[in-house]
Parts: C-alpha cells; sequence; structure tokens
C-alpha cells in the first residue's frame, strides 16, 4: 500500500517542482529585466539632458514670473512677426495660439499658416477673429508654409512656432528687450521645457553658452526659442523647401557661416511638445538623412557617429554640468 501511494504520489510531485522550476524562471527573468531597467537608467542619467525628454513623472508645468516682466520695454516697441505653420494639429493648436497671444505684446505680427487641415483648424481659426491673420492652402512642407507665412508680415524681430510648442509667460518682452540692449546680437534663443500631450511638465534642458563650433556638428538650439532679426532672413533666408526636419539647423549654419552673432539668453522662453505623432518620433531615417546633408554642406564631408560625438564633447559636457548644477538649485534662472 505504501508502494501504491508513493506511486500515486510521484505525479503530484512531479507537477509542484515543474511549478517551482517556472517559478524559478520567471523569478530570474524579472531580476534580469530590472538589472536591464536600472543600466538604462543609469545610462539615461548620464545622457546628455538636452536630449532626453521624459526625465521625470508629469508634473503641472510651473513658471515663476520674472519681476522684469512688469516693466515695458523701453522707447518704441520693436514689431515681431511670429509664424506657426500647422497641418491637423486642432488638438494643440489653440494653447500653442494663446500661449502667443497671451503674451499681451502690442506690436505683435502673428500669422498661422495651414497647409489644408482637415480636423475642424479653420473653425478654431474663425474663432480668434481679427486677433491674428490666417490662411489654408496646400503646401509643400513645413518650410514652404513658414516661408509663405514671413512673406506676408512685417517685424524686425521674427521667429516661428510649431502648432503643439508653447512660448512661455513674458518671452516676447523679455526678447525684445534684449534686442533693443545688444544691437550686435542677431539670434537669441533660451532654455526649454519638455511638456507631454497634455501640457504637463516632464523635463527641462538647460543650455551652456552658445558654441560656434559645435553647431556644424548638430543642432542644439531648440528652435521653439529662437528669434532672429530681419536682417538675417534677407541675407540668408529663406528657409531650404526640400528639408522637412533638419531646416531650422540649416538656416542656423548658414547664418553662423554669415558672420551672425548668436546669443543664449539666461532664461526659460518657450515649451517643447513631446507627442507621438510629431516629426522627431516619425521621421527618424530622413531625419538622419538631412542633418547628415547639412553636415556636408559646411563641412565637406559626412562624418561618422562616432566622430561627431567626440566634436560635440565638449559643448555637451558643458551642458551636463548647466542642467545638473540647475536641477541641484546651484544655478538658478
Amino acid at each position: 500500500m505504501s508502494r501504491d501511494g508513493e506511486n500515486g504520489s510521484q505525479p503530484g510531485i512531479r507537477d509542484l517542482e515543474k511549478r517551482i522550476a517556472e517559478l524559478e524562471r520567471r523569478v530570474d527573468e524579472v531580476a534580469r529585466a530590472f538589472s536591464r531597467h536600472r543600466l538604462q537608467q543609469r545610462r539615461s542619467w548620464l545622457r546628455p539632458p538636452l536630449w532626453v525628454f521624459e526625465q521625470y513623472a508629469p508634473r503641472p508645468l510651473e513658471v515663476r514670473p520674472h519681476p522684469s516682466d512688469a516693466t515695458a520695454p523701453p522707447g518704441p516697441l520693436p514689431a515681431i512677426a511670429i509664424v506657426t505653420p500647422t497641418l491637423d494639429r486642432r488638438a494643440y493648436l489653440q494653447a500653442t495660439i494663446d500661449s502667443v497671444l497671451g503674451q499681451h505684446y502690442p506690436a505683435l505680427h502673428y500669422n498661422v499658416q495651414d497647409g489644408g487641415s482637415t480636423d475642424g483648424t479653420q473653425e478654431l481659426l474663425r474663432s480668434y477673429d481679427a486677433q491674428l491673420s490666417w490662411h489654408s492652402e496646400r503646401d509643400a512642407g513645413q518650410a514652404q508654409a513658414i516661408n509663405r507665412a514671413l512673406a506676408t508680415c512685417d517685424g524686425e524681430i521674427m521667429a516661428y512656432l510649431n502648432s503643439d510648442d508653447l512660448l512661455l509667460p513674458g518671452t516676447l518682452a523679455y526678447v525684445a528687450r534684449l534686442f533693443e540692449s545688444r544691437p550686435d546680437v542677431d539670434f537669441v534663443y533660451g532654455h526649454r521645457i519638455f511638456i507631454d500631450g497634455m501640457g504637463r511638465e516632464i523635463g527641462r534642458a538647460v543650455l551652456p553658452r552658445h558654441d560656434a563650433k559645435a553647431i556644424y556638428w548638430a543642432c542644439y538650439i531648440p528652435q521653439e526659442t529662437m528669434f532672429w532679426r530681419r536682417r538675417v532672413w534677407t541675407k540668408v533666408g529663406p528657409f531650404d523647401e526640400r528639408l522637412h526636419y533638419a531646416l531650422d539647423w540649416d538656416f542656423i549654419t548658414r547664418a553662423q557661416a554669415a558672420g551672425f552673432k548668436f546669443l543664449r539668453a539666461p532664461r526659460f522662453l518657450a515649451c517643447f511638445r513631446v507627442h507621438d505623432q510629431q516629426k522627431v518620433a516619425t521621421m527618424y531615417d530622413q531625419g538622419h538623412a538631412e542633418m547628415q546633408e547639412v553636415r556636408r554642406r559646411h563641412l565637406g564631408y559626412e562624418p561618422t557617429h562616432g566622430e561627431v560625438v567626440r566634436k560635440m564633447l565638449p559643448y555637451l559636457g558643458r551642458q551636463f554640468a548647466a542642467h545638473w548644477l540647475y536641477r541641484s538649485g546651484l544655478l538658478k534662472y
């Protein structure tokens, strides 16, 4: 009887052993996955924060007002022309428009250039009536839309803001004061804040001073924070309409090569929205090809990824230091 009992219990024991082995295997998989996650976290921490969008859990966007924002720029205000190219971005466009009109800058020329959206964009634009100008017509891409809009705008200072990004409060008055106080400066750009699709803050990037050599190897200027004088546009514009990803970097490098002066402003100026439909996420291969084309124009050849990294290391090291000094509270903006 005992032998029968033992024989009868063997299948149950074998099944239990299999379950224990399977459990051990799953625990081992979880442990390895956790180790990989921790390694990726450490590597992410070491990556240049300029290109790490999601740095922490989403939080409400909070920007401290600057005392200088309450002071109007002295003398006549320089006219600022801003254009927003858009195509089927109704979900984000209203927030973009409100961030521009909410500046309450009296010498603003704001034009929204729609590429023929079918998502209710025109109805939204009509609701703004005379607060801005807008046109809706098919185009060959973002660069052509920007060129068309800027051709109709008056303004000593120029910029474009994509239809998913935001200007931070006080930016236009601050930029106007800076250009007025620095007649030698042709470009102004600043620090950026990363936001998610719901407008919540997920990261920040603090930039060191402008590096005229590094800009030919990689574009580190946050486009949504960038403003330039009309004299730049007159000499090196318009944007290259063959480009759909690196159009701003191409414009920047052409201006740099022409001798125009850049200034990194010590202030957060705008927000870059991170979402699944943006070009950064959907046009990687084309973007890489266009960036190599820009490098070929100014360097005379297409460098390897390793060479680009080596040439950018001094700038990226300064950016890394500036970012973490800010995060630690030792550097304030």
